[in-house]
């Protein structure tokens, strides 16, 4: 039998974005597209299948925010389908590993406190393992301190319940945790390189994740800075439930 691919899931209305993430994430894993497929949940549904047919999910980022007073229905029709993938990893009936906005969805879903008062620079962070981190099977191949690229206006304030801090700052102290053996969720971005990054930051650039007067600014920041630990994460990710 044919191992089963993975499939990252795009929650980003901008197809440019979307389509550069995808790069990225099949960068940082090592994957091809006939290993890590694609789905678009903004424009369609998550197929009644997934479950059976992916091995696991990747969930990338967004300009959405968990703590949205007023959804879309878009929005909630694509929470309802992260949320369904996130129950099913939590119970170890598939794998998932969710980012940036997704990790606010699945802290919610669980119980967790979203808070829009803990906002991060885009660009560079430090981020630290916690001793759970360095232990942890996926995260153990990072550094104890690492930097990744950040740039959020909200941030997972109170663990949900039976969740395991693995990563932390001092900016947002909820950067990554695991729940179960096989549902994980960063803060951060672990797949883009500066140049990905910066490219991103071109498509936001009057979304309200820094002044666009300091463009230039943070983007030399970005082009600086050195990040290759986090894709780390991934390849890691990649090996554990790729074949599985």
């Amino acid at each position: 039998m044919e191992p089963r691919p993975l499939l990252y899931l795009c929650v980003r209305p901008q197809r440019d974005a979307a389509d550069g993430e995808y790069a990225s994430f099949r960068t940082a894993t090592g994957l091809d597209e006939q290993r890590l497929h694609a789905w678009d949940l903004v424009s369609a549904p998550l197929p009644a299948d997934a479950l059976d047919r992916y091995a696991g999910f990747i969930v990338g980022g967004s300009p959405f925010n968990a703590t949205e007073t007023h959804k879309s229905d878009v929005q909630r029709r694509l929470e309802a389908d992260l949320e369904r993938v996130a129950t099913a990893a939590a119970a170890s009936h598939t794998a998932a590993l969710f980012t940036c906005y997704g990790i606010g969805v699945v802290t919610r879903m669980l119980g967790g406190r979203v808070s829009r008062d803990l906002p991060e620079d885009t660009g560079p962070a430090t981020v630290a393992l916690t001793a759970e981190g360095r232990a942890d099977p996926l995260f153990r191949v990072l550094p104890d301190r690492f930097d990744a690229f950040t740039a959020h206006k909200e941030g997972s304030a109170d663990l949900p319940s039976g969740a395991v801090l693995l990563a932390t700052n001092d900016a947002c102290p909820v950067q990554a945790y695991r729940v179960g053996e096989h549902l994980y969720a960063t803060q951060f971005h672990p797949e883009p390189t500066p140049r990905d990054f910066t490219a991103r930051m071109t498509i936001y650039r009057d979304a309200g994740y820094f002044d666009p007067a300091e463009f230039d600014l943070v983007a030399e920041r970005v082009l600086t800075a050195s990040v290759d630990a986090p894709a780390g994460l991934l390849r890691s990710f990649a090996t554990a439930f790729a074949a599985a």
